[in-house]
């Protein structure tokens, strides 16, 4: 078997199985014989689009998708889509009270981007937030270093990213940018409720309009060897940061409780 000229593929188990569950055409799914899966979940989402998955070679999936933990399954998707500030609303005002959003202020980087989406997807974000000017959206590139997150968590592109955030802030959200000069180490932050994560671009960072939007500016404090992070490096450690620190106020109620 060969891979379909040009064809999007999404792989690892939870990937394959949020793009069946998701508005997305789904064309073409793969197994690996005798792959551990759980094959509960995967063959009813399959069942429900009316699919069945062909058998194929590992030394092929790991041809078709190198440097990702394709776990001996693969699926041939529709690209995804950005959504746009009026979706952007509906999906926030569903949000609870420890929703996560990620705002990435002028990230250009399609590796970067795809990077962001699988830390975003893996933190449990609810939403990617980016300018429509001056950023990079979802290239096909992009969805493939996501290695399935696209397909997870919406990605909305915003023409007034200012405007945005005051929409999200009077919904309750707080939000926090990243910024190298800031005095305050992120884990002295409150991360706990309703919170915006906002990071720069990989130039110089945050803009200065988007730095003066942010309630609080926070920094990851580095050792002396190296100066700074990549952009979904640091976006990374502060989503796990906030969930860290989620789960730990939410331990301490329960135990005063």
């Amino acid at each position: 078997m060969t891979k379909p000229p040009n064809a999007p593929l999404v792989g690892g188990v939870h990937a394959v199985i949020a793009a069946l569950q998701a508005d997305r055409p789904v064309y073409h799914v793969w197994r690996v014989a005798g792959a551990t899966h759980n094959n509960s979940s995967l063959d009813k989402a399959l069942a429900k689009r009316g699919l069945v998955s062909d058998v194929v070679d590992r030394a092929e999936l790991d041809n078709w998708l190198p440097d990702i933990a394709h776990q001996g399954i693969a699926a041939e998707v529709a690209p995804p889509e950005s959504i746009d500030e009026r979706q952007l609303k509906r999906l926030i005002d569903k949000t609870g009270e420890t929703s996560l959003v990620l705002v990435l202020d002028q990230v250009q980087d399609p590796h970067n981007l795809g990077a962001c989406l699988r830390s975003a997807a893996a933190a449990g974000v609810d939403a990617v937030i980016a300018p429509r000017r001056r950023a990079v959206g979802l290239t096909a590139t992009a969805v493939k270093v996501a290695a399935g997150a696209a397909h997870i968590v919406p990605f909305a592109c915003v023409t007034n990213l200012a405007r945005t955030l005051g929409t999200l802030q009077a919904a309750g959200y707080f939000a926090v940018g990243l910024d190298a000069e800031a005095n305050t180490a992120i884990e002295m932050l409150d991360l706990t409720g309703r919170r915006i994560i906002m990071a720069g671009g990989e130039a110089g960072g945050l803009r200065r309009r988007s730095a003066e939007c942010c309630d609080e500016l926070g920094t990851i404090i580095l050792e002396d060897a190296v100066e700074s992070l990549n952009v979904s490096v640091a976006v990374g450690v502060t989503l796990f940061e906030a969930r860290r620190q989620q789960r730990a106020k939410h331990l301490g109620a329960r135990q005063v409780g």
